[in-house]
């Protein structure tokens, strides 16, 4: 583990201790609920009995809702918390679930060809290169298998949602791959639920262009299958809210591949 990712795995157990929204696990989430978290691109149908990677998805949020429907879940991530509560929502839930602590972009503890589907929510900006973790995921998934990969919108990465003008959101900084952008956003604050807020130094997070991360892909091996831009569904959100930001700049790509 080198000081990056070690870093990050204190920063980020910080997070989790202080409830971040992402390490909040589904304790009350139902059946039909996991299908509509699951299956809601169209991608994936049926993950009964399939072997499911969540990687570097720790929180007990995406091994519940693929345990709650029938798949053969496992965890690896950074965050001996975020570990923590998969382990509880497994347990809530009567589920069993493997969790291992590791760095995506070493995936050794698994043979190849071992899963069917990897799903891997917002993380892959923790990590200064792509390629590490994309050739890993294509080895460790079977000929057909599915991953599925969120990445920040790296041309909105340099605006800060609290920025607004009047008019726009300015542009901070010069799009370039594998800038650590840490100094840009030094803090996260964690709201709590007696309506205070918590501020934590920020994890390590990059920036990875949308050549380098598409491109990487398909040198290895795989084959998009959709991309979907994430934004908040609010009707005339107020200019300078994280709603109205969102509209203005989608912060986030949701994107399918099949592995060749």
């Amino acid at each position: 583990m080198d000081d990056i990712a070690q870093t990050n795995r204190e920063r980020w157990n910080d997070l989790a201790r202080a409830n971040v929204q992402y390490s909040q696990p589904f304790l009350d989430f139902t059946t039909e609920q996991a299908e509509e978290y699951v299956f809601r691109h169209g991608v994936i149908k049926e993950v009964r009995g399939k072997r499911v990677l969540c990687l570097a998805s720790g929180g007990g949020q995406d091994s519940a809702a693929f345990g709650l429907l029938g798949a053969e879940v496992t965890v690896l991530d950074l965050s001996d918390v975020q570990l923590e509560r998969d382990r509880q929502a497994a347990a809530y839930h009567g589920l069993q679930v493997t969790t291992l602590h590791g760095d995506m972009r070493d995936l050794s503890a698994f043979a190849d060809a071992t899963f069917d589907i990897v799903w891997q929510v917002y993380s892959i900006n923790f990590v200064p290169s792509v390629k590490p973790v994309f050739r890993e995921v294509a080895r460790v998934l079977k000929p057909g298998g599915i991953y599925f990969v969120q990445v920040h919108n790296p041309f909105i990465q340099s605006l800060d949602s609290e920025s607004w003008n009047g008019e726009a959101y300015p542009l901070k900084d010069r799009y370039l791959d594998g800038e650590d952008l840490t100094y840009l956003f030094p803090h996260w604050d964690v709201d709590q639920a007696d309506g205070s807020s918590v501020r934590l130094t920020s994890p390590h997070e990059f920036r990875h262009t949308l050549s380098t991360f598409l491109n990487t892909l398909v040198g290895c091996g795989f084959i998009l299958l959709g991309l979907w831009e994430w934004m908040r569904s609010d009707k005339d959100p107020k200019p300078g809210s994280w709603a109205h930001f969102t509209q203005i700049a989608p912060p986030y790509l949701s994107t399918f591949w099949q592995r060749r």
